[in-house]
């Protein structure tokens, strides 16, 4: 063998050392790649599991004991408290055989009228199945407006001293700008089918037939809401009309009022009047991917809704 031929095998050999090297470590980095990913996967499906879990629906209960349902937030279909959620947690809570009464935890300035309404019709639906279940509220921070037409359907209301309860009324609020324009020499062209269509439209003067129309609304859901109230309070209520006036009180004085009929927290409440101190919270919690679908369903809504009726209307 010449010594050509020795340098080129040698070359060779570097060469085939070299190559596969590098396919040992391309072969190492994948697999460190891979391993990589499948943590990555697992810890995105672990997250997953959690966030689409529905812990409110896999209530774990046994024994006797005093149900719990939480109201938080602001009500509306869109809401932490919606009729549909609320509903579900109310039966799912008086049907079980080991619940011995209901807590219903209100902390809410108010919100939409409807949803309101068919939270307080469910609670009186579930009086007459459940009887011998008594439903209680628990008022926190705040039980007013559209939060007090759902604790008047319990059978007693209780709250703290300096709680906020009342605040019996209705609202729809919005702007006129139709004077602002003016000055700025924009000219508003609506175009409507319908010749009430544009009712309220805030770039136009408000038409008085309108004003007549809509305050005529405003007043039947008040005496809805008023109606609501003196039938879940009776004569537990005081003579004073400045109730039904949209004003509001502490707890203290909401007492003297008849609007509530006591004082208490929801472990005091369970044990010392219920008379089960175990308590079982039955709420349905919205999971991440609840909220997910309602901030995208709000997105769209919103901007059908601001094309198609911009008002705010609730309780207040």
């Amino acid at each position: 063998m010449t010594v050509k031929n020795k340098d080129q095998e040698v070359k060779d050999q570097a060469l085939n050392t070299l190559l596969n090297n590098i396919f040992i470590e391309n072969r190492r980095n994948r697999r460190w790649s891979n391993f990589f990913k499948i943590v990555t996967f697992l810890y995105l499906f672990i997250l997953l599991f959690i966030f689409l879990g529905k812990p409110g629906d896999q209530v774990s209960a046994s024994g006797e004991f005093t149900a719990l349902v939480k109201l938080n937030g602001i009500i509306s279909s869109e809401s932490e408290i919606n009729a549909e959620d609320a509903i579900k947690s109310l039966q799912k809570a008086m049907k079980n055989d080991g619940t011995k009464g209901l807590i219903v935890s209100i902390n809410s300035p108010g919100g939409s009228p409807v949803q309101s309404a068919m939270i307080n019709d469910e609670i009186k639906r579930l009086k007459l199945i459940y009887p011998e279940k008594p439903i209680k509220v628990v008022v926190e921070d705040v039980c007013a407006s559209g939060g007090y037409f759902i604790a008047v359907a319990a059978d007693d209301i209780y709250a703290n001293k300096s709680s906020i309860v009342g605040s019996i009324g209705v609202l729809m609020n919005g702007f006129g700008f139709d004077q602002a324009i003016e000055k700025l020499g924009i000219e508003r062209r609506l175009m409507t089918a319908g010749k009430n269509k544009g009712i309220l439209d805030p770039f136009q003067p408000i038409d008085p037939t309108h004003r007549k129309h809509v305050q005529q609304l405003l007043d039947e859901v008040h005496q809805q809401f008023i109606t609501a109230v003196k039938e879940g309070r009776g004569d537990r209520l005081s003579e004073d009309q400045s109730i039904f006036s949209g004003l509001f009180w502490n707890g203290e004085s909401a007492y003297k009022l008849g609007l509530i009929d006591g004082f208490g927290t929801v472990s005091s409440i369970a044990k010392d009047v219920i008379g089960y101190e175990k308590v079982i919270d039955f709420t349905t919690y919205e999971t991440f991917a609840d909220r997910f679908a309602k901030k995208l369903g709000a997105g769209i809504g919103s901007v059908l809704h601001s094309q198609v009726i911009n008002k705010n209307y609730q309780l207040n």
